[in-house]
């Protein structure tokens, strides 16, 4: 594996760098908390008119097609600068549930993501279930020719700006097993549906929604009967390797913040940087984004190659999160008082380190996914 980007990887990094440093400024970041639509238009807007939101989305529906690996260059400067967007939501996750098992008719919405014009976002969690299959009570039922939904759903990212939703039930129509799993395209708008704002840790945009006999044809089912987690799962495997690469992004600018903080504050006369216990926290904080970072560039790269990202994938995400996590507390202590009041940018940080820690696969089914990728390996 070669470390070092080519030059259309860095020519990549640099156009999302600047487009991140001029559309999602700490002030965006700011004004999109519990923002009922979360949405910047303008940051919107610029990432799709340089074919950043088609990223993974194939070119012949409108994509640019780049690999995970281009993909994760984005999404560390995404986490550099806290940018608010449904990206992953839409973009990634959205699309490649589409792209992968979608009839003709649903892979249509592809190319409206890819433009910006459209927003797909999955609702997967439920209140009291897990991140794994078992944490699916939603049902979808026949009713006809179709399917009554009901249910509920918890931290639906953007609902509310969504165009469409991705919705995870059981229908029970695989070889009449109960416990089969789909996913269904659904209005957000249509009868039935309830969405209500949830006020999270990151105070991002997040949604609870209810279905209560929702009305689905079977045209919204995606997918053949009873393939629903399984194409979920793939697809959120790649999504754990881009979430890695986000808290790499924001772990980095967090350290070059409070770095540059314990430069410049004086206290008994020198820096306190200059000081061994805050000296040795960033050098502890260092330390681990170096071995973080090449691990995500790893798995991407890996995927990239064809190989499969069950084992790699989780322990990037684990690994990136903590550190992340670890490494913004730490810097909310260097920072003093300061970093723990909403006045200091550090705490925007430390927030969505921890919300990212616990979302899209949290630490303890992380913990599960490496121990069933290498205790059950037969080889």
């Amino acid at each position: 594996m070669d470390l070092d980007f080519d030059d259309a990887q860095q020519a990549l990094r640099d156009m999302a760098r600047e487009v991140c440093r001029d559309y999602a400024t700490i002030e965006v970041v700011r004004a999109m908390e519990d923002d009922a639509h979360g949405v910047p238009s303008e940051l919107w807007k610029q990432l799709a008119e340089t074919g950043l939101l088609g990223i993974r989305i194939p070119e012949g529906h409108g994509g640019a097609q780049q690999g995970l690996l281009e993909t994760a260059i984005l999404y560390e400067e995404f986490g550099r600068t806290l940018a608010p967007t449904p990206h992953l939501a839409s973009c990634v996750i959205s699309a490649g549930i589409l792209e992968r098992a979608g009839s003709p008719d649903q892979k249509g919405w592809l190319e409206a993501i890819a433009a910006g014009s459209a927003i797909v976002t999955p609702a997967w969690l439920e209140p009291e279930g897990s991140c794994s299959a078992a944490g699916i009570a939603t049902r979808a039922r026949r009713d006809g020719d179709g399917f009554r939904l009901e249910g509920s759903k918890r931290h639906v990212v953007y609902a509310q700006a969504a165009d469409r939703l991705i919705v995870v039930a059981r229908s029970g129509e695989s070889g009449g097993d109960d416990e089969a799993i789909d996913l269904f395209l659904v209005d957000p708008n249509a009868e039935g549906v309830r969405l209500t704002q949830q006020l999270a840790l990151a105070s991002d945009t997040q949604y609870r929604v209810d279905f209560d006999q929702v009305a689905l044809t079977a045209e919204d089912r995606i997918g053949t009967a009873g393939t629903g987690w399984h194409t979920l799962c793939e697809v959120l495997y790649e999504a754990a390797v881009l979430n890695a690469a986000w808290a790499n992004g924001g772990c980095e600018q967090a350290l070059a913040l409070t770095t540059q903080y314990a430069k410049d504050r004086i206290q008994f006369g020198k820096p306190i940087g200059a000081f061994q216990s805050i000296a040795h926290y960033l050098a502890d904080a260092l330390t681990h984004l170096d071995g973080s970072r090449p691990l995500t560039h790893q798995a991407a790269w890996a995927h990239d190659q064809g190989r499969s990202l069950h084992e790699l994938a989780p322990m990037a995400k684990l690994f990136a999160c903590q550190g992340f996590r670890d490494t913004t507390a730490k810097c909310q202590q260097i920072y003093g008082g300061i970093g723990f009041t909403v006045e200091g940018d550090i705490q925007l940080y430390f927030r969505r380190a921890k919300q990212l820690q616990l979302s899209w696969w949290d630490t303890h089914h992380l913990e599960e996914l490496i121990a069933q990728a290498t205790l059950d390996d037969p080889a």
